[in-house]
């Protein structure tokens, strides 16, 4: 079920990133708003899944945007790949709010109201139209996803944890931090008070007329909620003891090892673990597949060590792997607030048990920024000219 729109390998990724970024500047600017609907010309980037998994980084999209425009002529596009990082920041450091969502989801039954909006049955212009792109294709338009989620949660009156879960189950970039957020955002949870609405008008200026649905609420009153737990503090990770030989562990989080390891560093051998019940849906399950061949074959080649993709994430899949090369150290790239994060979190114990020790590396992009998501966006984008002048073009 692999997309054909969103080719799951890194060579896919360059590609599309080499044929945005002459566009990246004033024609993003201008047109990012705009969702003239599937297979039509865009003027965003679609490199949204890549970005996901890290199968491109951060740094290195918006190191090559850089490249090629000054920031102010970029700062639209690289405002949007820094709200990302300041969404994993934010959770980061409020987990709760993760599981106050699963929580709420799971408190819920999927009415028929629910199951209705979900096939695309409400009778609501555009909304309708959205959520059968959705389930067929895996993406949409991030204006779309706003409409959508201002009218499932304003109009039709359905809870936003049932709405959140239905991207999470059916996005080919579906992603813990920004999609709980962002319906956080419009539902006004997030920033307390402020809501998005959608309305008729906005909906047929940047849809090109395609749809300008009646009968949308004309106010959004916030939702409310108990206060969640102060913010704690970015965790520490345990340390690589250099030099020692180790088992290379790759996730569906960040599967560009390449650079974040250095040549030298001592892999004996890695896995790729593309664990399907860490994803949610067909579409993120199968970009995931075939990105992990990709990534497999890549980490053989630049670290010269066998490389093999497992189905599983889990205690007794890397302990057999490390002990098959005789091995002590597991080396991964950390993980945001989300299912792999969880599974590694259950994985240290289990394996120190076995006298193994699992190494995690965070990479400096998100050392860099997620201790300033503290407050809003605005606050946070301050930081960027600086930080980027030093992640991406030193």
């Amino acid at each position: 079920m692999t997309s054909p729109a969103f080719p799951p390998s890194r060579a896919a990724a360059l590609d599309r990133l080499e044929t945005f970024v002459p566009g990246a500047g004033q024609r993003y600017a201008v047109g990012r708003n705009a969702d003239p609907g599937p297979g039509c010309q865009s003027a965003v980037s679609r490199l949204s899944p890549y970005l996901r998994h890290r199968v491109v980084t951060e740094a290195e999209v918006v190191g090559t945007v850089l490249a090629q425009h000054t920031f102010d002529a970029a700062e639209k596009f690289i405002q949007e790949v820094l709200w990302r990082t300041y969404w994993k920041g934010w959770l980061e450091m409020h987990p709760a709010a993760w599981s106050r969502f699963l929580d709420e989801r799971d408190a819920h039954e999927a009415t028929n109201a629910v199951a209705a909006a979900e096939r695309g049955e409400t009778g609501i212009e555009g909304f309708d139209d959205w959520a059968r792109e959705l389930v067929e294709t895996g993406y949409l338009h991030n204006h779309a996803r706003m409409w959508f989620a201002s009218i499932w949660i304003f109009t039709l009156r359905l809870p936003w944890a049932l709405g959140a879960d239905f991207f999470l189950r059916h996005l080919i970039d579906a992603d813990p931090a920004s999609n709980t957020l962002s319906w956080r955002w419009v539902a006004g949870l997030q920033t307390a008070g402020k809501t998005y609405l959608a309305t008729r008008d906005n909906i047929s200026r940047y849809t090109g007329g395609r749809f300008a649905p009646r009968g949308l609420a004309t106010q959004a009153l916030p939702l409310t909620e108990a206060l969640l737990p102060p913010a704690r503090p970015i965790a520490p990770l345990p340390a690589q003891a250099p030099g020692t030989p180790a088992l290379l562990l790759v996730t569906a989080e960040d599967m560009h090892p390449e650079s974040l390891f250095d040549r030298q560093t001592r892999f004996v051998a890695a896995i790729v673990a593309a664990d399907a019940d860490l994803l949610w849906g067909a579409h993120a399950r199968a970009f995931v597949r075939g990105a992990a061949s990709d990534a497999a074959t890549r980490v053989a080649h630049h670290f010269g060590c066998p490389a093999q993709v497992s189905a599983k994430l889990d205690a007794a899949t890397i302990v057999a792997a490390a002990r098959a090369i005789d091995v002590r150290q597991i080396v991964t790239a950390a993980a945001a607030v989300g299912p792999v994060a969880d599974a590694l979190a259950q994985l240290a114990p289990a394996l120190a048990k076995e006298g193994i020790a699992l190494a995690t590396v965070r990479r400096r992009w998100d050392s860099a920024f997620w201790p300033h998501a503290t407050r809003g966006f605005f606050a946070f984008k301050k930081q960027m000219p600086e930080k980027l002048q030093d992640l991406c073009c030193a």
